[in-house]
């Protein structure tokens, strides 16, 4: 399959419903708005809401049923960066080649723009008037919803969060890595897809299947950042390489070596195509997205 191409596809049309959802404001708080929609659309590669649309396709719905939660997803993973990238955390100055949101609207707007991103993903996808949200069953965008809580709060993101800040300043082994980054990144990947294929109709069998990819692919996502954090070319990122270095950052070369950690990095690519294999030729796009990490240089 054309990889590229069906990438290029989803990413405009999930654009097109989140500019449909977070249109720019002329009201009074149009700045946060603006700073909002700044990271919102600063260029991103949509994996998450592909991941969702694509999930929902697999077990035998429709990408329409699960556009709302895609967008969803891709309002709190920017919200998750604008916050990552504050002073008080990582305190990066660039982010897909531009300033990040707190060099351009001031720490205090950065952290409310993050907080909108969050709190309007939570009601865009509880509010039965909005998208795609009609046609699916109340009670499978339930489930949906406390799936993405699971992914984004202490059982996921905010617990991947703390275990990175605390390891900056101690020595970890590798289980720790591991248990950090299956929170901190893993979890919103591996809920994608569990959200994709609940309100796709997906039996449990499917939905299960499709979380263990997700687990795979959110690891061996993870260990391609760190490669490309060292190896990666910065025009390219869009970011400084080397900064996980600089701030002592817990990651899978530091603790393996780069052979090492590419090596980890095919297996866990395998072990996610493998998960797929009571899958058609509809889940060939989420094979095609596993194997990509291993090229992939930003």
């Amino acid at each position: 399959m054309d990889l590229k191409a069906f990438l290029e596809a989803q990413r405009q049309r999930v654009d097109a419903a989140l500019e449909r959802f977070l249109p720019a404001s002329d009201s009074l708080e149009k700045t946060v708005v603006e700073a909002a929609r700044y990271s919102l659309f600063a260029g991103g590669k949509r994996l998450r809401p592909i991941l969702c649309l694509t999930a929902a396709e697999v077990v035998g719905g429709t990408a329409d049923e699960a556009l709302t939660a895609a967008c969803a997803l891709e309002m709190v993973h920017t919200y998750s960066l604008i916050h990552d990238d504050l002073p008080a955390m990582d305190d990066d100055d660039l982010r897909r080649g531009r300033p990040t949101n707190h060099k351009v609207y001031g720490e205090a707007v950065a952290i409310l723009a993050g907080d909108l991103l969050l709190t309007e993903a939570f009601g865009l996808l509880a509010d039965p008037r909005i998208g795609s949200n009609a046609a699916v069953a109340a009670e499978r965008r339930l489930r949906a919803l406390t799936i993405l809580a699971r992914a984004s709060g202490m059982q996921g993101m905010i617990a991947g969060q703390v275990i990175d800040l605390e390891s900056e300043t101690r020595e970890v082994d590798l289980a720790t890595v591991e248990y950090m980054h299956i929170h901190k990144t893993g979890a919103l990947i591996s809920a994608s897809l569990e959200m994709g294929a609940v309100l796709g109709g997906g039996n449990d069998q499917q939905i299960q299947a499709l979380v263990q990819y997700g687990r795979h692919l959110g690891l061996a996502f993870q260990i391609t950042d760190d490669l490309l954090d060292i190896e990666g070319d910065p025009d390219v990122m869009g970011k400084p390489s080397g900064s996980d270095v600089a701030k002592n950052k817990k990651t899978y070369p530091a603790l393996l070596g780069l052979a090492r950690s590419r090596e980890m990095a095919r297996k866990h690519v395998d072990r996610a195509v493998d998960a797929l294999k009571t899958f058609d030729e509809k889940a060939e796009p989420l094979r095609a997205i596993a194997r990509y990490l291993l090229e992939r240089k930003a």
